[in-house]
């Protein structure tokens, strides 16, 4: 069973940038389709950026040009680089893979001045 671990979120300025991790238990991350996911307050969880087990990388077009996500599968670790970060962005945000896993607790991403 995998599991993940979110990191890296926090209270920043509009304009701001934070870079969260994603941590997985395990052995088999390399082999996996990762993504991250959002889930604002009142909201349903939304898909944000995929990567697959090689690197080849998809972000949605709501952060497209201001997020960046990448892996390093030799310590089973993916990443979500955020910059220019909107209160729109205010939002728990999530790992997981395809097919998913069961969801961890997310980090916090708070966007207000």
């Amino acid at each position: 069973q995998v599991q993940f671990v979110e990191s890296g979120g926090g209270l920043v300025h509009p304009g701001g940038f934070l870079r969260l991790s994603c941590e997985a238990s395990g052995n088999i991350f390399s082999m996996y389709y990762m993504a991250w996911y959002r889930q604002a307050p009142g909201k349903q969880r939304e898909l944000v950026a995929g990567i697959t087990p090689g690197g080849t990388t998809r972000v949605e077009g709501a952060v497209k040009g201001r997020f960046t996500i990448s892996r390093d599968n030799a310590k089973n670790t993916m990443y979500l680089q955020m910059n220019s970060l909107k209160p729109e962005d205010t939002a728990v945000y999530y790992c997981n893979g395809d097919p998913p896993f069961p969801w961890g607790r997310g980090t916090q991403v708070t966007v207000s001045s």
